[in-house]
This record gives structure tokens, sequence and C-alpha cells, in this order.
């Protein structure tokens, strides 16, 4: 696989994931099948990648607390070198996962991620000299508590001669922040990965290939994840890719973009072209929701 390390900036979470019979039934009762597992855009590519063979280091934090060691030693058994601080004062993040008939809704309390900071980024990437790429969550950026660490992973990553990628996050945090504030965060990075409300709220409601190349002004790279219809990527060249989504029966969308992203790094920097590696993120975006939880299954 890939020669060098990917490092990954962001969140580390608890999922409560409830996947619903129904449409959930307002002051009353709802049937689901419930589980507690590891999650947050970070930790879930981090896993992916390390399935994949690809060495990797999630950098993030956690609370000083049971849930925070369990997260951390999750990884470490799936592959995953842990740079994750631990704050006494926060506790580790949770979010609630309410999903069902393909969709999925999240109900977040960020916890100790919104305390990262510049100087454990430095730290972390300090002590990975074999790095050749740093990947971000957005909501790194997006939360104004961890920003600076954010800021200072990408222009970290520059100083070093890393390629860099962001994945921005989610729809209604873009939208409060705005657009033109996001997208001077992340000028001048190599790969920009958006789903299709994401692309609408940077680019405006265009077709993918125009909103790619409306948001190569700010990323050499766009990649536009369309759930059932694919992905498009497009170049700053004007390179315009695109592949399907392969038809899986759908189980939990919960961390299917996570491990998309993970499969299209671990393709794009093996050197593979746009067709082959959104084929190649496909296929893990597929696997992922075919399954319950944001990871791969041991």
């Amino acid at each position: 696989m890939t020669a060098g390390r990917v490092l990954v900036v962001g969140d580390l979470i608890t999922d409560v994931v409830a996947v619903l019979a129904g449409p959930p039934a307002t002051g009353s009762d709802t049937p689901a099948a419930i589980r507690f597992s590891g999650g947050g855009q970070a930790a879930n590519t981090s896993a992916w990648l390390a399935a994949q063979d690809v060495p990797v280091t999630l950098v993030g934090a956690v609370g000083d607390d049971s849930q925070g060691r369990e997260r951390v030693a999750e990884l470490e058994r799936a592959g995953v070198d842990c740079a994750v601080t631990r704050h006494r004062d926060h506790a580790t993040g949770t979010v609630i996962v309410l999903t069902a008939a393909g969709e999925r809704t999240m109900i977040t309390e960020r916890g100790a991620n919104l305390w990262l900071t510049p100087a454990d980024v430095d730290a972390a990437l300090a002590g990975a000299p074999d790095a050749r790429h740093l990947h971000l969550s957005g909501y790194t950026l997006l939360d104004a508590e961890s920003r600076p660490a954010g800021l200072r992973a990408l222009a970290a990553a520059r100083e070093r001669g890393l390629t860099t990628s962001v994945d921005a996050a989610s729809a209604a945090p873009l939208r409060r922040v705005g657009a033109p504030a996001f997208l001077s965060w992340v000028r001048g990075i190599d790969l920009l990965l958006v789903n299709a409300d994401e692309a609408t709220v940077l680019a405006g409601g265009l077709d993918p290939a125009a909103q790619g190349r409306a948001l190569s002004a700010s990323a050499r790279r766009i990649v536009v994840k369309q759930g059932a219809a694919g992905a498009v990527w497009v170049d700053r060249d004007a390179t315009v890719a695109a592949a399907p989504a392969r038809r899986v029966a759908v189980v939990d969308v919960t961390g299917a973009g996570d491990a998309f992203a993970a499969g299209l790094l671990a393709a794009w920097l093996d050197g593979a072209g746009p067709e082959t590696a959104l084929r190649r993120a496909g296929d893990l975006g597929a696997l992922a929701v075919s399954q319950v939880g944001a990871r791969p299954i041991p």
C-alpha cells in the first residue's frame, strides 16, 4: 500500500447508534436496535485507512474517562497509532445517531474534541517523521474552539511538504460559519471532499461537476459525494471523472462518508487515477452502509 504515514486530525467520540424500525413517534416510543461504538469523522477515517494497511496516526482529544480510554484502545487494536490528548476537565464527546430509511440524524456533544490545540498538532507531526499526507476533519474548523488547531494542522503540513485533504464534515455547521469563511480556511489544499448538501452550501445549486469547478478556486481537487448517485472528481485543470455507486442493501449510513474518504485517500496516495480512486472509495462506502456502525468490523 502507500509509502508513508497519513496523519488524520479531528474528532474521536462515542456513537450511540439507534437503527429505528420506522419514523420517530414524537412524544411516544419507537422500537430500535441500539448499540454503543466508537465514532467521530477523523477516528472513523483512521480506522478504515488502517483496515487497508495504510500507516495512520489519529491526532485528537478525549476526556480522561472510561469512554476516552475505550475509544483509544479500540483504535489501537484496529492498528491506528493514537496521538490523543486526555483532558481531565472535559468529557469524551458523544453523538446520538438516529438512522432510518437510508438517512441519519446526529445529536452531538462535542466534548473534549473542542480542546484540541495547535501544540497537540505540532507534537504529533514531530512524532511522525514518516508522514506524507495530512487529512483534516472539517469539524475541527467548524468549531471555533478547535479551529486554531485545524488551521495549524494545514499550515504545518504545508511547511513540511505534506499533501493535504479536508472533509467538509456537515452542511448545517457549514451554513452557520458561511461558505466564504470555510473556503478561506481550506484555500490551497490538495483535496476537498464534500457531499451533495455540503457542495450546495459552498457552491450553490449547480450540478456536481459545476460545483467542483467553482470550488477548485480553493482546492486543487474536489470530490462531490452523491450517495446512491455515485461521486464526481474535478481537478483544477478541468479533469472530470465520475463513478457510479455500488448497489447494496443499506443497513446504516453512519460513517459511510468516512469509509469513502479512506478508500479515496488510500487509492490516490498509492498513485491511482481519479476513476480508480472513486471506485475504491465507493467500494468501501458500500461496505460501510451494509453494516451497523461507523467502523470496519474486525
